[in-house]
């Protein structure tokens, strides 16, 4: 009886591991951009979407904006049409938190492509998605769908040029306009923990 409630103690663990799953419909929300406007998942229905777990001060983030390959990888794809949703999960009570008037400065000075920045100091949405660092990427299939989990590329390292690593989120957002399944689904986000408030 020991045996089993451990094994099943086991299984339980291993299929919670991942709070979204691939191929399932990505949970929906409610946020708040830094402009003060009302934000759901459900608003970008059939259409892609990404979200970025953000945070300027983790040297891995601020690594891919100083360089700008972010933007550029923003721009290239909002462009195309989708959707990319900074996600600031950092608490209120951490330096790293960004005052709304402070996020749009920065949004400005960066010179950033996302579509919004959502202000996500509850941690509503980043426990929702089980983002663990700054980055950790998602992409959101035009079904709904989660597409992809994981790091932004290949390079876990917060100095040198991002280009040229694989971006497993550009590859991911190609084969997805190119209405392929995606190859890469899943990868381990690196960067900084996530400065949740609890």
């Amino acid at each position: 009886m020991k045996k089993t409630f451990i094994l099943l103690a086991a299984l339980t663990l291993e299929m919670s591991a991942f709070a979204v799953e691939i191929g399932k419909p990505a949970p929906d929300f409610t946020g708040t951009d830094i402009n003060g406007k009302t934000v759901h998942l459900s608003d970008y229905k059939g259409k892609l979407v990404v979200l970025e777990s953000y945070n300027s001060d983790c040297p891995f983030d601020h690594n891919h904006y100083k360089t700008g390959a972010a933007q550029e990888l923003q721009k290239e794809f909002t462009d195309k049409g989708v959707v990319w949703l900074l996600v600031d999960s950092v608490s209120t009570k951490n330096f790293s938190y960004r005052a709304p008037e402070q996020a749009r400065a920065e949004f400005a000075a960066q010179k950033m492509n996302a579509t919004a920045w959502l202000d996500d100091n509850t941690g509503a949405i980043g426990h929702l998605y089980d983002m663990k660092t700054t980055p950790h990427l998602f992409v959101i299939g035009k079904d709904g769908a989660l597409a992809y989990d994981g790091a932004i590329d290949n390079r876990p390292q917060p100095f040198g040029d991002p280009r040229t690593a694989k971006n497993y989120v550009r590859a991911a957002l190609d084969e997805l306009l190119a209405g392929k399944a995606v190859t890469i689904t899943r990868s381990k986000p690196y960067g900084c923990a996530v400065h949740y408030a609890n």
